[in-house]
């Protein structure tokens, strides 16, 4: 099992914070335009729910398309949620988001636990591709927050 770990400071409240990152349609901002994301799923609620089940397709390597499927697990409204994959490329993919305000802002923790299949093949593929493809993945999603909120006026009072 291998585990990500990052951590980012947002310039705004708790609730724009949630609001924002519990709003499966805001995936699609934050992922590398180049990985084409596309969530499948019609979409009734705004925000996330205990036992969402929300389909994409992404092309994560190469350009192959793939299916992913995740369903949020846990939900703390304001705190923190947990989506894990369902049907996708890992053998284990669990991803925790946690928000905790402080002065001026809030606090984003995310933590991946994720397992490839194919055990040695897997490690292997991890160490030269995977875990890099991670990285990148959530610094763009840093740059893209960091100008987001920053243009979008979105400061703390």
């Amino acid at each position: 099992m291998y585990q990500f770990k990052n951590e980012q400071f947002l310039p705004i409240d708790i609730r724009a914070a949630w609001t924002f990152f519990s709003s499966p349609k805001n995936l699609s901002l934050i992922t590398p335009p180049e990985m084409e994301f596309k969530i499948l799923t019609e979409l009734d609620s705004e925000e996330i729910f205990e036992g969402m089940i929300i389909d994409y397709s992404v092309k994560p390597l190469f350009g192959i398309l793939l299916h992913w499927q995740t369903e949020i697990s846990q939900v703390q409204n304001q705190k923190f949620f947990t989506d894990k994959q369902t049907k996708g490329p890992y053998k284990v993919w669990e991803h925790t988001h946690t928000f905790t305000e402080v002065k001026d802002g809030v606090i984003m923790n995310d933590v991946v636990n994720y397992k490839l299949p194919f055990r040695f093949i897997g490690d292997a593929v991890n160490a030269v591709l995977v875990s890099k493809k991670i990285r990148d993945i959530f610094g763009y999603r840093k740059t893209f927050l960091e100008k987001y909120f920053k243009s979008n006026g979105k400061n703390i009072n």
